[in-house]
């Protein structure tokens, strides 16, 4: 109970305190955030993560579909060489 009370406690606090600074405090981290995202590093920084995502992206692709087609041949050649070597055998009580 002592544990809860506690909790309760700080978090009344917590939204005292935090009502306070509220909008102030809101509107300055907008402004700070948006400085951010004008800066000509950011934009360059972000500029350059997108055209490295594009190439990973396109190799990837690239890759993906040469394991496909890798595992396709393989499949095809085992159902190829599996057929005239299978031997089944026969029920049981026959």
């Amino acid at each position: 109970m002592k544990g809860r009370l506690g909790f309760f406690l700080g978090c009344g606090a917590g939204y005292v305190l935090g009502a306070k600074a509220g909008h102030e405090r809101y509107n300055q981290l907008m402004r700070l955030y948006e400085n951010v995202l004008a800066s000509p590093r950011v934009k360059e920084a972000s500029a350059k993560a997108k055209d490295a995502m594009g190439t990973g992206i396109g190799q990837a692709g690239v890759v993906a579909s040469e394991g496909r087609t890798k595992v396709s041949s393989a499949v095809r050649g085992r159902r190829a060489g599996a057929s005239g070597n299978l031997a089944v055998a026969p029920p049981p009580g026959s």
